[in-house]
């Protein structure tokens, strides 16, 4: 072989392999660090670099976007003496890509190391309690100082995040005891308000339902006074229409004596002092009908019992109208009056004798001062 093309091929070879040297593409989001003869040269960006072939090579191959690293759980102590194991989440980027290569030898393990001693000086300050309720507090700490210490490494740290607290097995026994114990006394709470308000309302519904009956024993109390004053004026009127006779109307004060005495709960009873009136007015009514001829008995007999049904059947003195004086007979009516004059006086007799022995003095009338005697 021709030593001249021997020699071509070798130069083309070396050109090739020095220009391949020369020539380094870098990716986005990536740093080499470049090394001259050992000594740091510069820092290559991302794209095309030359090189200088032989004397210049990569030392270290970096990336600068922002990455996470978590930490293995540590035990750490806190204020009352509780051995908790604490791991964290770690959110940093590297700023400087020399520092980062020249300043520290393993930037992780650093960090590592410098998170697990700061987060031991903040739980030593802290009890179980505060530690587990104070997060973001503990978080802004760490953050503080891993900040303030990785800024010369060329690294800075964005978040750092408390990943798990794990107390030991007695204190989750001991906390979970607790949040059963609470959660009891909110039920029995609850309980004890739902009861209350349960009472509440039953008394209200009771209240309302016994106004509503004193309402509505009012109103039927109004309405029964109602009734009875209209009744009494409608006998009043019918009695002053009909223009009734003296003797009747004594006839009428007779018939309602019996029921002066009528109630179970009476010790007294008054007479009237219009009782000898009206006794005389009703004597006075049968002597002047026994003139003026003898009863017919049979017309008498049957208009005594037809006014008794009457009387009996309604519990009420009938109506004075204008063609009742009428239909009975004069004889009957005063047949009847002295029947029922009869018995009022008896029954008046009777009531005298029976308060006369009892304990209490029989109360004489307060209006005409005539004294009832057994």
């Amino acid at each position: 072989m021709d030593p001249v093309v021997v020699l071509t091929l070798v130069a083309a070879i070396v050109v090739v392999f020095l220009v391949a040297s020369s020539v380094r593409i870098v990716p986005q989001a990536r740093r080499y660090n470049i090394e001259r003869f050992g000594r740091y040269r510069r820092t290559l960006q991302p794209g095309l670099n030359l090189v200088l072939p032989v004397a210049d090579r990569i030392n270290t191959k970096l990336d600068v976007r922002e990455q996470v690293y978590s930490s293995d759980p540590r035990p750490v102590i806190t204020e009352d003496n509780l051995v908790v194991n604490i791991d964290t989440v770690l959110y940093y980027q590297i700023t400087d890509p020399r520092s980062a290569a020249y300043e520290v030898a393993d930037y992780l393990q650093a960090i590592d190391q410098l998170t697990v001693t700061t987060l031991r000086n903040v739980i030593g300050s802290m009890d179980l309690e505060e530690t587990l309720t104070s997060r973001e507090e503990i978080n802004s700490r760490l953050r503080a100082v891993l900040d303030d210490a990785t800024g010369k490494w060329g690294i800075r740290v964005n978040r750092v995040e408390i990943k798990a607290i794990d107390p030991p097995h007695t204190i989750k026994e001991a906390m979970e005891k607790q949040m059963r114990a609470e959660r009891d006394k909110r039920a029995a709470i609850l309980h004890a308000e739902g009861e209350r308000q349960a009472k509440i309302l039953t008394a209200e519904g009771t209240k309302q339902k016994d106004i509503l009956e004193a309402q509505g024993t009012q109103q039927a109390m109004i309405l029964r006074a109602d009734g009875e004053a209209k009744a009494v004026e409608l006998v009043f009127q019918a009695v002053h229409r009909n223009n009734a006779d003296p003797k009747v109307l004594a006839y009428k004060y007779l018939e309602t004596l019996p029921h002066l005495a009528s109630s179970d709960n009476n010790t007294f009873w008054v007479i009237p002092g219009e009782l000898t009136e009206a006794v005389r007015t009703v004597t006075h009514a049968f002597g002047d009908q026994s003139t003026a001829g003898p009863p017919k008995p049979a017309q008498s007999e049957e208009a005594a019992t037809a006014t008794a049904d009457d009387t009996s059947a309604e519990g009420r003195t009938p109506e004075l109208d204008a063609g009742w004086s009428a239909s009975l007979d004069a004889a009957a009516a005063a047949d009847e009056a002295e029947k029922e004059a009869a018995a009022a006086v008896s029954d008046a007799k009777a009531e005298a004798a029976e308060a006369a022995q009892s304990p209490q003095t029989l109360r004489r009338g307060q209006t005409s001062g005539v004294e009832t005697t057994p």
